[in-house]
């Protein structure tokens, strides 16, 4: 089920030869989801044929992984001043939960 954004995403594809990029707003939706491989991310911006967007990522668990140690190191570069934060708190303690409700026999 796609939900709202509420705040903004920024997607940039550079190959050799073409360039493309676009911005997500509040006019926009996202969908997340697993599957038995990894993390899948939709953005889409609806409407008529010259204005509407998506982009499909699919990242396997083993790189969301990596992608969340990493992201540890960069906490200290997040602005102090604003809402972000805390929404960042509520959102990592809430999959933490999450993750701690999956029974241990299940992981294997």
């Amino acid at each position: 089920m796609t939900k709202p954004v509420f705040d903004k995403a920024q997607v940039t594809l550079e190959y050799p030869d073409k360039f493309y990029s676009g911005t997500f707003e509040r006019s926009s939706r996202f969908e997340v989801s697993f599957d038995a491989t990894g993390l899948l991310l939709l953005l889409e911006h609806p409407g008529s044929e010259d204005v509407r967007k998506s982009v499909h990522i699919h990242i396997n668990y083993g790189l969301f992984s990596d992608i969340l140690q990493e992201s540890c190191l960069q906490v200290p570069k997040i602005p102090k001043d604003g809402i972000h934060l805390e929404q960042l708190r509520r959102a990592v303690s809430a999959f933490e939960q999450s993750l701690r409700a999956v029974p241990a026999d299940a992981m294997n």
